[in-house]
C-alpha cells in the first residue's frame, strides 16, 4: 500500500510539473505533507541534500523521500514514479513536436507555461526560506545581510558575469565572516 502510494504520488508528480526539479519542489513538499511521509523540516532538509548531490534534484529529492519512507525498496519505486512519465513524455513529445511545432496554440502553451514555471522556482526558494528561517517578515539585521549577499550574488553572475563558483566561494567567505 505504502509503496503503491509513493509510486502513484510520484508518477502524478512526474507527469503534471512543468520547468525541471526546483519547479517540482512545491508539489513533491504538497504530497509529502498531504501523505504525512515526513515533517517539513525533514524535507528540507532532503532538499539541501538533493540539491547538493549529483544529477537532478527532483529524482534525488523522489530517491531520498521514498528511501525515507519505505527503504530502498521506497526509493527505487519513488525514483521509476517520479522518471517513468518524463520518458514517455519525451518519447511522445518527439514523435509530434516536429508535426505541431509550427502551430500557434502550440507555441501559446509554451509560452504560457514559463511563468509558472518561474513562479514556482520562487515560491520554493521563498517558501524553504521562510521555514528555516533564513530569512522573516521581520527584517532583522540577519534578514537584511542574507538579502545583501543574495543580491550581490545575483549582480556578479548576471552584470558581471562571474563564474558561479567563483561567487559561491566569495558568498561562503562573506558567510563565514559575517555569522562566525
Amino acid at each position: 500500500m505504502l509503496l503503491w502510494e509513493l509510486f502513484k504520488s510520484f508518477f502524478f508528480i512526474g507527469a503534471v510539473s512543468f520547468g525541471g526539479g526546483y519547479a517540482m519542489i512545491p508539489v513533491i513538499e504538497a504530497e509529502v505533507s498531504k501523505n504525512e511521509w515526513m515533517t517539513i523540516q525533514q524535507f528540507t532538509d532532503i532538499i539541501a541534500i538533493a540539491g547538493m548531490a549529483p544529477g537532478p534534484i527532483a529524482a534525488n529529492s523522489a530517491i531520498l523521500v521514498g528511501y525515507s519512507t519505505a527503504g530502498i525498496t521506497g526509493a527505487v519505486v519513488a525514483a521509476l514514479g517520479i522518471l517513468l512519465p518524463s520518458v514517455l513524455i519525451v518519447l511522445l513529445v518527439a514523435t509530434f513536436f516536429r508535426k505541431l511545432n509550427h502551430y500557434p496554440v502550440v507555441k501559446s502553451i509554451f509560452y504560457g507555461l514559463r511563468p509558472i514555471v518561474m513562479s514556482l522556482i520562487i515560491y520554493a526558494a521563498l517558501k524553504f526560506a521562510l521555514s528555516n528561517n533564513l530569512i522573516s517578515l521581520h527584517i532583522s539585521w540577519y534578514t537584511s545581510s542574507l538579502l545583501v549577499i543574495f543580491g550581490l550574488s545575483l549582480l556578479a553572475l548576471l552584470k558581471f558575469n562571474w563564474h558561479p563558483i567563483y561567487v559561491i566561494i566569495l558568498s561562503g567567505l562573506v558567510g563565514v565572516t559575517l555569522y562566525s
